[in-house]
């Protein structure tokens, strides 16, 4: 059963490296904005909002529909953003092969 104690060793060694590349891309940030840079919302890797920005100019008492809109669509941005960053990264590792149950 030599085969399987590589196999065992290989898995190991894959969880490994999924805990170095969680740790790594959580710290990485990525950054989304809406209304041309009114509102800006940055997010990291493990998919949370770490900061919101509002151009005082898009505060309007009588039209916060708006600001509502732009604040949900940059978060949304964000995390779409954050995302995609760690399929990139998680490419990487597995050299672009797809393993079910293997995300973050």
């Amino acid at each position: 059963m030599k085969g399987f104690g590589n196999m065992m060793k290989e898995a190991q060694r894959l969880q490994q490296q999924m805990a170095a590349l969680q740790e790594e891309v959580g710290r990485r940030k990525v950054e989304a904005t809406a209304g041309g840079g009114m509102v800006t919302v940055e997010a990291n890797g493990k998919q949370e909002l770490l900061s919101i920005k509002i151009d005082p100019e898009v505060i309007n008492r009588d039209d916060a529909q708006m600001l509502e809109d732009l604040v949900l669509a940059a978060c949304n941005e964000a995390l779409r953003k954050s995302r995609e960053l760690v399929q990139q990264e998680l490419g990487k590792l597995t050299g672009g092969l797809k393993i079910p149950g293997l995300g973050m």
